[in-house]
């Protein structure tokens, strides 16, 4: 079915699915609040050597109870630069790879959707191979409720990345992102949504005991745009949803992290953001107020 288009806002709404509302997000995005979250490039650093202690000094800070975020927000960019460039873990450094990607969050929502609003400069082309050389840009967000998720409310998506996934050194490239014990049925799982520049095209999945990119029912739309240098992608979700889908609540708050796949990289060859708390109309990191 074909959805309205949002003037200056969602866009050109994609058909995710029959029965789906039509979203209207803010007219006017420059009176909803913004968090400046800057994404790094992670390296081989996956769930695992976060919990190491002779690889990782935060390991004890996370048993502790700390966030990743606590230690980490303000030298992000810092970090990228020692991972992008080969210095710490990284065996495969590629030649002139963003070290970090500065982004504007935005988030608000009208009773019925939320809607998240992501913007940075595109940052110069490397001198690595076109990975997913059919998508210059993809951005994703996950979405996480209650820390079921074993270190969800500490370490955001970073749940999901093990030693064993595919682009890891040595990994079987047929293993997918997962979560630890990860079920449906359960709760333990992330909401997955991702858009894609080439394909102009959207994806509503989760991360349970494996990486599942498409069935969920909440997404509505997402529409992404490049004005020059600078990128904006702005995604519509219903809070209800289906299978695989976090249902959202005003006065709630849940685990949130986002990352963008730049210069058309795969795999874990992004960049990525620590783990950080959305809040629907209450104090969180980043808050979406009622529109």
């Amino acid at each position: 079915m074909k959805r309205t288009m949002i003037a200056g806002a969602v866009g050109a709404a994609l058909a995710l699915g029959a029965g789906a509302a039509v979203a209207a997000a803010p007219a006017d995005w420059s009176k909803v609040a913004s968090k400046d979250i800057t994404l790094f490039y992670p390296g081989v650093s996956p769930l695992e050597w976060i919990n190491k202690g002779t690889e990782h000094g935060g390991a004890r800070a996370l048993k502790k109870g700390e966030t990743c975020a606590d230690c980490h927000h303000e030298e992000t960019a810092d970090m990228g630069k020692k991972m992008a460039s080969g210095q710490k873990i990284e065996p495969s450094p590629i030649p002139g790879k963003a070290a970090f990607i500065p982004v504007k969050v935005q988030a608000a929502h009208d009773g019925e959707n939320l809607y998240l609003r992501f913007s940075w400069k595109q940052p110069a082309a490397s001198g690595g191979a076109k990975m997913d050389d059919k998508n210059p840009v993809k951005i994703a967000f996950m979405l996480e409720s209650g820390g079921k998720v074993e270190l969800a409310n500490q370490a955001g998506c970073w749940a999901t990345c093990h030693a064993d996934s595919r682009t890891m050194p040595g990994a079987a490239e047929t293993k997918t992102k997962y979560v630890k014990g990860g079920s449906l049925a359960e709760g333990k799982f992330y909401d997955l949504h991702q858009w894609r520049s080439g394909e102009k095209k959207a994806y509503d999945g989760y991360v349970a005991d494996k990486r599942v990119m498409e069935g969920g029912k909440a997404l509505v739309s997402a529409d992404g745009k490049q004005n020059g240098d600078t990128w904006t992608v702005v995604f519509a979700r219903k809070f209800a949803g289906g299978e695989g889908d976090v249902a959202l609540e005003a006065g709630k708050v849940y685990n949130f992290g986002f990352a963008i796949h730049d210069d058309s990289a795969s795999g874990r060859f992004h960049h990525v953001s620590l783990g950080y708390k959305l809040g629907i109309d209450t104090k969180a990191d980043i808050t979406a107020a009622k529109q």
